[in-house]
């Protein structure tokens, strides 16, 4: 699954750790989400971490809860294990391509997240993920995806369909993502999904098992 791609927004170096500037800007819009659906106690799975600021963050306020990040780019996991070293509820991030199908039966888990994956990835890997997170979902529990989405009752805005095309460009594979395919898939999982609006044009698609 691991693709080289020339994205307008990537990780840099900072502090001698890789910070990812798009991570910091969405992530109280991600947290004012989350924060009132997840658990107070139990195991959160967060696929493709990247730089771990999400996963750092979201552990800091829930100590309650186990967060396992994953990552395939072994300098993100080295980036993700110092980001987290001082917070005892974040397993030592493991190395897991989502796109290989079996990875959901090391659940259950109570959480699910991902951000900003979707459209780097092709549909048939996307439909991988989708079938493995729902798998490995404890009952009750809650998947939530993050990112820009297509949707059949909005065009896109300019800076979206500008990004969408240099992505399919790179690798025709990949692209935004229709919303409404991705909510029919999770239903016929046996999920419950729901949208919410986010900032910057982007959605949160959550569901329950």
């Amino acid at each position: 699954m691991t693709r080289r791609l020339d994205l307008p927004d990537g990780a840099e170096a900072r502090d001698g750790l890789l910070h990812a500037p798009s991570a910091e800007r969405n992530a109280e819009p991600i947290l004012a989400v989350l924060d009132p659906r997840l658990p107070t106690a139990g195991r959160v799975l967060e696929l493709a971490s990247g730089t771990g600021q999400h996963v750092a963050t979201l552990a800091a306020r829930h100590p309650g809860l186990t967060f396992e990040p994953t990552e395939p780019d072994p300098l993100r996991r080295m980036t993700i294990d110092r980001r987290c070293a001082a917070l005892p509820n974040v397993a030592a991030a493991r190395d897991l391509d989502v796109s290989v199908a079996g990875w959901g039966a090391r659940g259950p888990w109570d959480a699910v997240v991902v951000v900003n994956l979707l459209h780097l990835i092709s549909d048939a890997e996307m439909a991988v993920l989708l079938d493995e997170a729902a798998r490995g979902l404890a009952r009750g529990g809650l998947f939530a995806v993050y990112g820009p989405f297509r949707r059949a009752d909005a065009p896109m805005t300019e800076g979206d369909a500008a990004f969408d095309a240099s992505l399919r460009s790179q690798d025709p594979a990949i692209g935004y993502k229709e919303a409404e395919v991705v909510e029919s898939v999770l239903a016929a999982l046996g999920l419950r999904p729901e949208r919410v609006e986010m900032p910057a044009n982007n959605l949160m698609v959550l569901a329950r098992r």
